[in-house]
């Protein structure tokens, strides 16, 4: 009897989105019976499973609190998750970055205040191009950027909710050179693609227009991701991974580690598909 896994998306993105229609196939192909599964749906009898695969559970960063006492549930139930929670609560929110940092991992700098501490960074770093963004947030949720001192973010800051925030210097080399996402299955490097924004933004999610194409990362943008990886809080590999981050002045610099609910881009390596699904299939073995 093949073991049940249900692979959790979110209601405004209930069926599995295209790109994980592969991955269904593998690990059916690995001997495993995928069903996704809205995780909000308080009908699922989530003990019926014998794992949840986090894929499309998009909504998250807007149910935190929610989120979190879902796998609790998970965790009280017994069903093992993955990536597993304890990995996925210490990842939800980005203040993990500074951890990372004081770790050795070069990382955009990064700030974090919340209240009226967030002006009082702002003040700081007058007249500097900056990106403020949440802590817990996804798709450039809530994320303005602007020039710190002028009235155009302050005005834009004043639409901010009261929410803890990192602030970043902008990074050029997103719009100049693109953004890196190296994908990692049980630890091991499969994949590299450069995102790159549309002409006059800075966001390389394809929501905004952003591009993305499969290259071959240079070897300090495989080294660098493959160090932030390796100095993650982890007990073991993730079964999944995305680094991003950029090469300014020749060194790999961390922008996110994703470990909840990455777009893999799995379609630009089949390769990847059948490994994440071997992998899976291993860590219920």
């Amino acid at each position: 009897m093949s073991l049940r896994i249900a692979l959790a998306t979110s209601a405004d993105h209930a069926e599995l989105h295209p790109h994980d229609l592969p991955l269904a196939d593998a690990l059916r192909a690995a001997g495993l019976d995928p069903v996704a599964e809205v995780w909000t749906d308080p009908s699922v009898d989530w003990s019926s499973y014998d794992a949840v695969l986090l894929r499309s559970v998009w909504d998250y960063h807007v149910r935190y609190l929610e989120f979190t006492e879902w796998l609790g549930q998970l965790d009280k139930a017994g069903v093992p998750v993955l990536n597993e929670t304890d990995l996925v609560r210490w990842n939800a929110d980005k203040q993990y970055l500074l951890e990372l940092r004081e770790r050795g991992v070069g990382i955009v700098p990064s700030q974090v205040a919340a209240g009226p501490l967030l002006r009082d960074v702002l003040n700081g770093l007058n007249g500097q191009q900056v990106v403020i963004k949440p802590t817990v947030s996804a798709t450039a949720h809530f994320t303005i950027r602007g020039t710190a001192g002028s009235e155009e973010l302050s005005r834009a800051m004043d639409d901010l909710p009261d929410t803890v925030y990192l602030v970043q210097p902008f990074q050029p080399e997103i719009q100049s050179e693109g953004e890196w996402s190296l994908i990692f299955i049980d630890g091991e490097f499969t994949h590299a693609v450069l995102k790159r924004p549309a002409d006059g933004d800075y966001r390389v999610q394809d929501d905004f227009g952003g591009t993305a194409e499969l290259l071959e990362a240079p070897a300090a943008v495989l080294e660098g991701a493959a160090a932030a990886l390796a100095a993650a809080d982890t007990r073991r590999s993730p079964v999944y991974a995305r680094v991003d981050g950029i090469l300014a002045n020749g060194r790999f610099l961390l922008m996110e580690l994703e470990l909840i609910e990455p777009y893999l881009f799995l379609p630009h390596s089949p390769e990847a598909t059948t490994k994440l699904a071997a992998a899976v299939a291993a860590r219920l073995g």
